[in-house]
């Protein structure tokens, strides 16, 4: 299969060696090379990426006769902040047809906006760039949240890691989860996050306040997540009243304090449906979740499966015993 990356002035490397070292990792492990990747850009030859290094590429877009089996279109901080060159889309719609699968990671997205291919598609992209992508093309729907879609045959993903993710996804989609989950294995990756996942987990969410105060309150809600962690109860713990603590806990983290816990205790019973024989019950009860169907309404809500079909698609194949 000819995976075809096109890279552009500007390219953020990760989002082009990335999803390629993956798929390179799955050849190795299967012992024959069953992907052949090709680099494009406008011109071959050198492409100054965003950390200042070179990326040589292996043909221009005027000079690409090779048939493609996938292609996707790799982005950087300063695409979409701009015009697409028009060469790009010009070449992009006239591939298209040909191509089985599109996609595009972080904000390469915005050039196949651009290039009219997602017109009444569902993508994601960074979360930077979410607002800025909807703003532009509004017969896309964006979908922030996500860590990678597929619509047809069009797939996106987030930040530049996130492309590692659409990787192993196609990869799985070719090869099964067993392949997917040794290139995980390999190159120390998450298998797991699945699409409706938020990217970012609560646990990053906790560096980004800049208060102590609100670092605090987060850290230890993660340490106890079956306690109380009413507004008024977390207000205390940081010396405010309730009104002004959830108002500058929503200014510094993004999101309200009841998300967040809920975005905390959705994260640890992910990662204990993956790795333990703990039942749901069980699993409800040390995450702090009233009962199993508030620990259902919560993972739909986040996830979009329920916690069964999580555990059933994304446990290890050697759970960890229950501590």
């Amino acid at each position: 299969m000819r995976i075809g990356v096109l890279a552009l002035p500007g390219v953020q490397l990760l989002e082009v060696v990335g999803p390629l070292d993956v798929f390179s990792e799955a050849g190795r492990l299967l012992g024959r090379p069953v992907y052949e990747p090709l680099v494009l850009g406008i011109e071959q030859g050198p492409i100054a990426a965003s950390s200042g290094l070179r990326l040589m590429a292996d043909r221009a877009l005027s000079a690409t006769e090779e048939a493609l089996d996938t292609l996707l279109v790799a982005g950087g901080p300063e695409m979409g902040m701009h015009p697409i060159d028009s060469r790009v889309c010009e070449w992009l719609i006239q591939r298209a047809p040909t191509v089985r699968r599109f996609g595009a990671v972080c904000s390469g997205v915005f050039a196949l906006a651009e290039a009219g291919l997602l017109d009444g598609c569902r993508v994601t992209t960074h979360w930077q760039r979410a607002e800025q992508l909807a703003k532009a093309f509004p017969n896309v729907t964006v979908e922030p949240d996500l860590i990678w879609t597929r619509d047809g045959r069009f797939y996106t993903s987030a930040g530049g890691s996130a492309g590692m993710d659409l990787a192993l996804a196609l990869v799985e989609e070719h090869f099964g989860r067993e392949l997917a989950l040794k290139v995980a294995r390999t190159l120390v990756l998450f298998l797991k996050r699945p699409g409706g996942q938020s990217q970012f987990s609560a646990h990053l969410a906790a560096q980004m306040a800049e208060r102590t105060g609100i670092q605090d309150i987060q850290s230890w809600v993660l340490a106890n997540l079956a306690s109380d962690h009413s507004v008024a109860t977390l207000a205390r713990r940081a010396a405010m009243s309730p009104r002004h603590f959830a108002r500058v806990f929503k200014s510094e983290v993004g999101m309200t304090p009841a998300e967040y816990v809920e975005a905390a205790r959705v994260d640890a019973a992910r990662r204990m449906l993956e790795d333990q024989d703990r039942p749901v019950k069980g699993i409800a009860d040390v995450c702090g979740f009233y009962d199993t169907n508030g620990l259902r309404r919560a993972f739909l809500r986040r996830v979009g499966v329920s916690p069964s079909d999580y555990r059933q698609r994304f446990r290890s194949e050697t759970p960890r015993p229950i501590p």
